[in-house]
């Protein structure tokens, strides 16, 4: 199983030579989060949330980029996927004809609400992304000469990747000391409250132009590094996991899903959503880690203490040596090797378990 494991992983990691087209499906990709999809937005401004040193970017083909993980995100993977033989570059440094081919707004310690993430220091909230992406449709009418109906029929054809809501939770929720949230509105309520601001931002997303949208659900975070650090004993259900915070992502995942359904049928006319069922995927990852290949499931490649997860990897730090072996390559975002799996199960799996009402590639082609 072992050696099935890591030829399954060389065979993916190929995949963006073998799935190379003469053209991109799409011709734009546009691309909104947080740390799991930041390529370096956040590299310029005063934030804890950064990742512009080594060993970060250990295995990405540029080096240190920005990006929280060893090598390539999910949106890395899936532009390849999709056929851009260049990755979406970031907003903050990225202007002129570039633009139309897609941007990524991510930004680490961003969340829905705007004051999520304020612990870390600066960053883009979702409100403040989609900002940034009316200066850039305003700069796509400019380059295309005023001619609106153009630029509408041009971001209508593209794709658009919306990851939001992890910090919401980790860096506002389940925050007491520095958020009143959870003292103001229980798990339900709560989930309810950011549904409703999501709403309002995809909605604004649409009315941008955006008619293919793929909304990520919020992953397993109870499972993640930076949790089982703080744990000290085992959960009701017998696992290491914190089970408070996975019973309340949830909540929130379970109503973004009937979101994804409403706006598909008639509340945005001509949109198509689909929902990338994220905490589903993870929770597999972990669970059957070995069928994947991977031999530690619960701690960072790269971090110190316990799990590998009390802190997040630092400058210089050395990693763990076989980046195959790990899910997390810190205390919060998955390796390069985990997204590969990720990337491709949100893209073509034919399971509505993965992906609802249909995949990523099935979006790219739909009229």
């Amino acid at each position: 199983m072992r050696c099935f494991g890591r030829f399954l992983y060389v065979v993916l990691q190929l995949v963006w030579v073998t799935t190379a087209w003469p053209r991109p499906q799409v011709p734009c990709f546009f691309i909104f989060g947080d740390s799991l999809v930041d390529n370096g937005n956040n590299n310029a401004i005063l934030t804890l949330s950064r990742a512009n040193y080594i060993p970060y970017g250990i295995d990405f083909p540029q080096g240190v980029t920005g990006r929280f993980t060893n090598g390539r995100t999910i949106v890395d993977i899936l532009a390849q996927l999709l056929g851009f033989r260049d990755f979406i570059p970031p907003f903050a440094t990225t202007g002129g004809r570039a633009v139309l081919r897609g941007l990524n707004y991510a930004s680490g310690a961003s969340g829905i609400r705007a004051e999520t993430g304020f612990n870390l220091g600066d960053h883009m909230s979702m409100d403040q992304q989609l900002a940034n992406f009316h200066r850039t449709v305003r700069q796509m009418r400019r380059i295309l000469r005023g001619n609106s109906s153009r630029v509408h029929d041009h971001l209508s054809k593209c794709i658009y990747y919306v990851g939001m809501g992890s910090n919401d939770y980790l860096n506002n929720y389940f925050m007491p000391n520095l958020y009143p949230t959870s003292l103001d509105y229980s798990p339900k309520t709560y989930a309810a409250v950011l549904i409703a601001d999501y709403k309002r931002q995809l909605t604004q997303l649409y009315h941008s132009g955006a008619r293919k949208v793929a909304v990520s659900a919020v992953g397993q975070i109870g499972c993640i590094p930076y949790e089982l650090a703080r744990l000290t004993r085992r959960s009701n259900n017998g696992s290491w996991c914190d089970a408070r915070i996975n019973k309340a992502i949830k909540h929130f995942n379970s109503g973004l899903r009937n979101l994804v359904n409403r706006l598909n049928n008639g509340e945005l006319p001509g949109a198509k959503f689909v929902y990338i069922d994220s905490y589903r995927s993870s929770s597999d990852l972990v669970r059957n880690g070995a069928s994947y290949g991977f031999q530690v499931v619960d701690k960072g490649c790269c971090g110190v203490g316990r799990n590998n997860g009390l802190v997040t990897c630092l400058p210089l730090q050395q990693p763990c040596e076989d980046r195959r072996k790990y899910i997390f390559w810190d205390a919060f975002h998955p390796t390069e090797a985990a997204n590969i799996i990720l990337a491709r199960k949100s893209y073509n799996s034919k399971s509505h378990s993965d992906v609802f009402p249909m995949n990523i590639q099935q979006l790219a082609r739909a009229r």
